[in-house]
Parts: structure tokens; C-alpha cells; sequence
């Protein structure tokens, strides 16, 4: 085995751990925005929620509570956490016993192609000169949201060049949401690909082999954003995760 086929075998299994993990994807059962509940009262959390500023109040046994963004409650096995996304604030529901998460882990885990060096390549990013554009596309929960775009990643495969519109994390590293001629067929309807922050030239490595499968082919609770227009390539990407369980062979 090559270095870099072991180390995709190494990448491969952490993520499965992190996915199958108690608090992780699978075992999201709920995200309730507070403004579809206005009483406070949301599905079986106990206390009442609202908004507050910059913050949730919970109020408990007659004690109030406050919450930032990215907050973690603890209810017993289960985890709370608070998000806010364009002002709307929820809460997030992680219970270490949902159905999916049972369900995965009588699965042979992600079903993912194995590393093929054809689908590494070299990339050059290229930053809108305006700096980042916020563009508004379709999430999974059918609401649209802005998604801060920071510039284009131009690669080629198989003599074919691509670009994808891609945001910039606060680490450097670049985000791509996209589809291709696999999507919605022999692979979920779209990806997430996560590469490496590009050098002073704009140069980094297009590994499609590490193509993830966004939250929400976990969870139907996740609000990810559905590609940006331009975003579907016209090839084939038969590589990287492709569905969110293989079934276990004997």
C-alpha cells in the first residue's frame, strides 16, 4: 500500500469513528428554530426557551439561563446545542440513542471508493478581487440561505478543466459544495471537499478521494447548503464517500 493509500485508509477510519460517535451526526434528532414555537415549549426539552439579544434564555424550575452560540446543555446522555444561522436562533437535539445512529453502526460503515491516485490533482485558487460574495442557495431543510463564497478552484482531470466556487474556512482551508454525474445516482445528491489552505501562489491539492458526504446525508435534521450555481461537474466523480452506510456482507 502506498503512503498515500494508507493514509487515506487512516482518514477514512477517523471520520467513521466521528460519525458513528455518540454526540455525532447520526445522532441528531432535532433542530427546533424558537420562532416556530413561540410558547417556548420545544419537543421534549424540558423549560422554556426564548430570545434574548445575542443569546437563548432557557428558563428552569424557575431559574434562567443563558446561552451563546455553539453552546452545549447536557440532558442526561443527550446534548443540547445552541446555533443561530442569518439571526434565527434553535437548538439542537444530539441523542446517543437515535434510530440512524443504531442503525449505522450495524452498517460496514461509510460506503466510500477506495483511494485512487487519478483523482488527486493539482489545483489553483483564484480569490475574487471584492473579496467573499455572499450568493443564496437552497439548503436541506428547503430555506435559503447566503453562502460566503471566496473564489474559484480551477483543476483538471483526465485532460478535462474544472472550476468550482469555493469558500475560504478561518484555518485557510478552502470548502467546496458540489455535485457531479454521480450525484442523486451512484452517490448522495452532493458532496463537501475540504482543501488544503493554497500557498502564495494559489496552489493546493484537489484530493477528490477525500470528497465527505455533507450532515445532512446523516441526519435529516441539518440545514446544509445545496450547491452554488456552477457547482455540478459534468464528469464523474467515482471516488470519496459516496453513501452514508455499505451494508455489512457476511
Amino acid at each position: 500500500m502506498t503512503d498515500a493509500a494508507d493514509a487515506w485508509k487512516q482518514w477514512h477510519e477517523a471520520r467513521t469513528a466521528s460519525v458513528a460517535a455518540p454526540h455525532g451526526p447520526l445522532s441528531l434528532t432535532g433542530t427546533h428554530w424558537l420562532d416556530d414555537y413561540p410558547d417556548g415549549k420545544l419537543p421534549a426539552i424540558p423549560g422554556e426557551w426564548r430570545t434574548d439579544g445575542d443569546a437563548v434564555v432557557r428558563t428552569l424550575d424557575g431559574v434562567e439561563t443563558r446561552f451563546g452560540p455553539d453552546a452545549t446543555v447536557a440532558l442526561g446522555e443527550r446534548r443540547l446545542v445552541v446555533i443561530v444561522r442569518e439571526g434565527l436562533w434553535g437548538v439542537r437535539d444530539f441523542d446517543p440513542a437515535a434510530p440512524a445512529r443504531a442503525a449505522f453502526l450495524e452498517s460496514a460503515g461509510i460506503d466510500a471508493t477506495p483511494y485512487d491516485p487519478r483523482w488527486s490533482v493539482e489545483g489553483r485558487f483564484t480569490p475574487y478581487p471584492d473579496g467573499t460574495t455572499d450568493v443564496r442557495v437552497e439548503n436541506a431543510d428547503g430555506r435559503k440561505r447566503a453562502l460566503g463564497l471566496a473564489g474559484e478552484l480551477a483543476f483538471t482531470l483526465a485532460g478535462q478543466e474544472h472550476t468550482l466556487q469555493v469558500a475560504r474556512q478561518a484555518d485557510g482551508r478552502l470548502w467546496a459544495v458540489f455535485a457531479d454525474a454521480t450525484s442523486g445516482r451512484t452517490s448522495y445528491r452532493f458532496r463537501f471537499l475540504y482543501p488544503a489552505a493554497p500557498d502564495a501562489d494559489g496552489r493546493t491539492t484537489v484530493d477528490l478521494n477525500r470528497a465527505t458526504l455533507p450532515p445532512c446525508a446523516f441526519a435529516d435534521h441539518f440545514v446544509c447548503p445545496f450547491p452554488p450555481p456552477g457547482n455540478t461537474l459534468t464528469v464523474g466523480i467515482e471516488a470519496g464517500e459516496r453513501n452514508p452506510a455499505a451494508p455489512r456482507t457476511v
